[in-house]
């Protein structure tokens, strides 16, 4: 069982068990631990947000109190940990990697033979009399009930969607309503993903638009400073604005956007991007200095567009593993080649 360590603010002493001590957790978040989730949020340490596998306890659990499995994604753990006030439990937290439940669910870390794994390393069977966990819905693609039954003598209940309903359905003899399995993605949890994914996207982003604003002096005359500052300035903003604009857009408008793909959901809103550009750049000649360079921004828009919406595949509820799988074969290339197409265009516009 992992020690109580006077670095984690969260620990607040331990409870006593046949099977050793075990830390016992607040259930009351911190400034540090908020500060930790927004940094997080936003991609700072991200990967390093964790908390040792293992069991915790939460108030003063006794042998009959229920066991919630986690991941060791710390911002998962917390969320759960938080919605415990006035509950007596043990949490099993897995090592999921630092990944949250629904994506270790999906990548396995989240599994059957962790979950035996963990039961065995915290010796759950002495610390409690029952033999049930339970497992956050969400969770439920990565674990096999009947091989932790067979292997581990656990039985699997399936708990809500979400940590703030776990009071009611455990006053419920476990037992959870419809609306407890109702799997929603409200506008708050996408647009809550967004900065990570502007923050993973970001040196990318920039270095395609420094790219662009070098190579915009390039012409029939030779190299042009003045061109580089005007033309190159101009489609450097432009591009981080397509690529930073549809990051945020595809999250907020993701139910709305055609198709089930989120590849054809990115197309969608790239040509929607693209019909306002095409809108200012009629009055604004400047914007797109040549047919070559309007050509250009009709292949490199969409496809842009397509790409970075599928960076939600691993963080959104309507995927499945083996649908991104095939989405990615097939649209990858499409992108790619677009892309590649697109900046051809553009920079044989310069000599246009």
């Amino acid at each position: 069982m992992p020690p109580a360590d006077a670095t984690d603010r969260w620990i607040i002493g331990s409870a006593n068990t046949a099977g050793g001590d075990v830390p016992r957790v607040a259930t009351e978040l911190s400034w540090a631990d908020r500060l930790g989730t927004w940094k997080a949020r936003w991609g700072v340490g991200r990967m390093h947000y964790l908390v040792e596998p293992g069991l915790y306890a939460v108030r003063s659990p006794a042998p009959e109190s229920p066991v919630l499995v986690s991941a060791n994604y710390k911002m998962s753990f917390d969320r759960l940990r938080s919605q415990l006030d006035g509950t007596d439990a043990w949490i099993l937290v897995l090592d999921t990697r630092g990944i949250n439940v629904w994506c270790a669910a999906g990548k396995g870390t989240f599994g059957t033979e962790e979950v035996v794994r963990r039961i065995e390393a915290t010796g759950l069977d002495r610390v409690v009399s029952h033999r049930k966990l339970i497992v956050p819905q969400l969770g439920a693609p990565g674990i096999a009930a009947h091989e932790v039954k067979r292997q581990s003598g656990f039985r699997v209940v399936y708990g809500p969607v979400r940590a703030e309903d776990l009071p009611a359905f455990l006053r419920a003899g476990m037992k959870a309503t419809p609306e407890m399995r109702r799997v929603r993605f409200p506008l708050r949890d996408r647009l809550a993903v967004a900065p990570v994914e502007l923050m993973m996207s970001a040196k990318y982003v920039l270095l395609a638009a420094t790219c662009l604003l070098i190579l915009a002096g390039v012409g029939p005359d030779g190299y042009s400073w003045t061109r580089a500052a005007g033309t190159g300035t101009r489609s450097a903003v432009l591009f981080a604005a397509v690529c930073w604009g549809s990051t945020v857009l595809t999250a907020a408008l993701l139910p709305w956007l055609p198709g089930r793909a989120f590849a054809l959901k990115g197309f969608w809103l790239g040509l929607l991007l693209l019909s306002g550009i095409m809108g200012y750049a009629l009055s604004h000649p400047a914007v797109i200095d040549s047919w070559l360079g309007a050509a250009a921004w009709c292949l490199l828009v969409p496809a842009a567009a397509s790409f970075l919406a599928m960076n939600y595949t691993g963080s959104a509820t309507y995927t499945s593993l083996s649908g991104v799988q095939r989405e990615v074969q097939i649209a990858s290339p499409i992108q790619a080649v677009c892309g590649v197409l697109g900046v051809a265009l553009w920079v044989a516009g310069r000599f246009v």
